[in-house]
């Protein structure tokens, strides 16, 4: 995994993105969701989970690499650029037809699978209002247990929860190619946004942090190159 220090010139733009709608109607449930939200008691629990692995009087980190990076829900006191081993980041998460994909054109989420290395931010949240801040990050994320990881930093490692692939049975596609997912991050939209926007905005922050992977930036540019193909109109021939 290469380190770029100068931010590069992305092929995917954002006239790349204006070209698929901004967000659509909901479109409903997924079959792995209930037709009822989750019960506050469900989070509740969840929160105190989480909590009960910090230790008495000890610090909460989060680590991030994707979107929570460029849409912080939670509240910080400090950051730090970080690289987790024995993990790295993939578009693995789905089919998804309601957040940023819909039935006709599905969407998968990047998460976090095993093996590997992945570079993001760690976040310390502030010790007066964790269970508030956990319990609201839980409610917008995947409900799925976060797992705790080991984030090497420039001052040392720190423990942190992640937001990472569930088991292997529930919203999880494994062995897409980077090109097949592409198709399919190019034209999904759901009632959040396109996966275009998401993809766009994930890679243009870590490029300006300088933490975006070989592969993330592949996968930008296969993005960029099917809009171009369904938009032939809109772009010069390359």
């Amino acid at each position: 995994m290469s380190l770029a220090r100068v931010p590069r010139l992305m092929r995917l733009t954002a006239a790349h993105v204006a070209l698929l709608p901004a967000k659509i109607d909901d479109p409903g449930p997924m079959p792995i969701e209930s037709k009822e939200p989750l019960s506050d008691a469900f989070y509740q629990k969840a929160t105190s989970d989480l909590l009960a692995a910090v230790p008495p009087g000890g610090e909460l980190w989060l680590f991030a690499f994707g979107s929570l990076i460029w849409n912080k829900r939670f509240d910080f006191v400090e950051e730090r650029a970080g690289v987790v081993q024995g993990w790295h980041p993939q578009f693995s998460l789905g089919p998804d037809t309601r957040y940023r994909g819909n039935p006709q054109a599905p969407s998968y989420m990047l998460s976090l699978e095993r093996d590997g290395e992945g570079q993001g931010m760690v976040y310390r949240f502030p010790p007066e209002t964790l269970a508030a801040n956990v319990e609201r990050l839980l409610r917008l994320e995947p409900p799925f247990p976060p797992q705790w990881v080991t984030v090497d930093t420039d001052k040392g490692p720190i423990r942190a929860f992640a937001f990472t692939a569930p088991d292997k049975s529930i919203g999880y596609s494994v062995n897409l190619t980077d090109e097949a997912v592409s198709v399919f991050l190019a034209r999904a939209v759901g009632k959040f946004g396109s996966m275009a926007e998401y993809v766009y905005a994930t890679v243009r922050q870590l490029e300006e942090l300088g933490l975006c992977d070989d592969r993330l930036w592949r996968i930008q540019e296969l993005v960029a190159a099917q809009i171009e193909a369904d938009f032939p109109d809109k772009f010069p021939a390359r």
